[in-house]
């Protein structure tokens, strides 16, 4: 199963799609702490910018492929015609607001000068520096530029299982490059990092240490990473921005009030095909009319992918689509106004604890509610209309947030929220203190409070209809930034 498909059988599933307004209400409430203004601000600014260019530019487009041969010599890559400015001129004709090209893809190929011990630009039939045309020329036409990077480098063996303490290094140098020697970055968009196909965890790839020194180096960079098909629903899960792969079938909920992108391409691949030129394009209408005007008014931009032929230009029919789409579309101004939400960028320190349950009714453990594990479930006794579930620790845990995850949507628990009332408690001398109480939880629940210390965590449920049940309860130490 290859990436798209994957992605395409999850959304399937019904975990990315199909929640009711009610069910996806954010609740990200704060009890004396909240996210920092600062994010927000930048979440806001790049939603103002509506309307993007994706340029999947980088070995593949010599080769037929989606991605590239690692073993290719990059003698092959050789855009002797490369022009940034048309690629510019091009988006501003589409009234697009920035652009976000494809640095390193999955094959490891840099379309800079690293210094790194990567493969680049300089061994290259086209010894120039790519990112830097690019971002001068998208600067000069006043459009933004976003960069895209893969965390999966199959050159450079940086895959599931084989991440080393060289290979994270390689990583942040190539990302210090990125971010020291091309001016201010609106956005980093990830990929291959804890996605399904790729496989390479959080765990492996440390998510904190990345974003740390992006924020290190440009305070205002968006951290965004592809990874919906782990992560469900509309939740920044170690993400600025929620990012939605339309191509392949992931879809935006209605009503979702967080930041997000979904991306899609103009022609029928992302990387140049050599039947592109005389190939239908996506109608204009249908960008304007069915993605970009909705998805802006559900917090969420579009990036339309473009591929460059293999002299690096865009062909007649897709400078012709795109000029066509700037007479049916503007940016009419400011986007809808974001809310703080909280952002998830620690580890869960629930994960894997010992657990316990009120039941464990037909095999349904606690410890599924701890395994980081959207699609598996606790669920109380089928007689029973209440129910708790535990994590325990050897030593007292500090924690400022949790999720609460009901199971809707998978198998026959059904759609609709069971639980009436739930209770996040910590146990001191023997007495169960309430840190956190709520209704009936939004589909994902995000409480964030004071810091608070405890060996043992329950969370507590109640039900007017039928057995109550958990998909994840997640306890995590997020900083608080300013």
């Amino acid at each position: 199963m290859n990436r798209r498909e994957f992605a395409r059988a999850i959304a399937g599933a019904g975990l990315l799609a199909g929640l009711s307004a009610r069910s996806i209400a954010w609740a990200a409430v704060a009890s004396g702490v909240a996210p920092g203004d600062r994010l927000l601000r930048a979440q806001q600014a790049f939603l103002d910018l509506r309307f993007g260019m994706f340029i999947h530019l980088n070995m593949a487009t010599y080769q037929q492929r989606e991605w590239g041969d690692p073993k290719a010599s990059p003698a092959m890559f050789n855009p002797r015609h490369l022009d940034a400015g048309q690629w510019a001129r091009a988006a501003r004709s589409a009234n697009m607001g920035y652009g976000c090209l494809t640095t390193k893809h999955h094959d490891g190929f840099c379309l800079w000068p690293t210094k790194t011990r990567s493969a680049n630009v300089m061994q290259s039939g086209y010894r120039h520096d790519i990112v830097r045309l690019y971002v001068d020329a998208f600067r000069k036409a006043g459009l933004k530029p976003c960069l895209y990077f893969s965390m999966l480098d199959l050159r450079d063996d940086i895959r599931a299982g084989v991440v080393t303490r060289e290979g994270i290094d390689l990583i942040k140098a190539q990302l210090t490059e990125l971010l020291t020697q091309y001016g201010p970055i609106p956005a980093l968009i990830f990929d291959g990092w804890n996605a399904s196909w790729s496989r390479i965890g959080y765990d492996q790839l440390p998510y904190r240490e990345i974003r740390d020194l992006v924020k290190s180096l440009q305070p205002d960079c968006l951290v965004a990473d592809h990874n919906a098909g782990r992560y469900p629903g509309p939740a920044l899960y170690y993400t600025d921005i929620k990012q939605y792969e339309q191509h392949a079938g992931q879809k935006i909920p209605a009503c979702s009030a967080i930041a997000s992108q979904s991306g899609t391409t103009l022609q029928s691949d992302w990387f140049w095909k050599t039947d592109y030129p005389g190939q239908a394009l996506r109608p204009a209408a249908q960008i304007v009319d069915e993605w970009l005007r909705p998805f802006n008014d559900n917090h969420c931009n579009l990036i339309l992918n473009c591929a460059p032929n293999r002299d690096g230009l865009f062909d007649a029919n897709v400078l012709a689509r795109l000029a066509e789409i700037g007479k049916l579309w503007s940016n009419p101004g400011p986007a809808p106004t974001l809310s703080k939400a909280i952002t998830i960028t620690t580890d869960n320190l629930a994960r894997g604890k010992p657990s316990f349950a009120s039941s464990t009714a037909d095999a349904s453990g606690p410890d599924l509610a701890f395994d980081d594990n959207f699609g598996t479930y606790w669920q109380a006794d089928a007689r029973q209309r209440d129910g708790w579930i535990e994590a325990r620790f050897a030593m007292p845990v500090a924690f400022n947030t949790v999720s609460i995850i009901e199971p809707r949507h998978i198998e026959d628990y059904g759609d609709a929220a069971r639980i009436s009332h739930y209770r996040v408690q910590y146990e001191s001398g023997g007495t169960w203190i309430d840190v956190v109480t709520g209704d009936e939880p939004a589909s994902i629940e995000l409480r964030q409070f004071p810091i608070m210390r405890a060996n043992r965590v329950r969370l507590q449920l109640d039900s007017r209809t039928a057995s109550p049940g958990v998909s994840e309860f997640g306890l995590y130490l997020e900083p608080v930034e300013g």
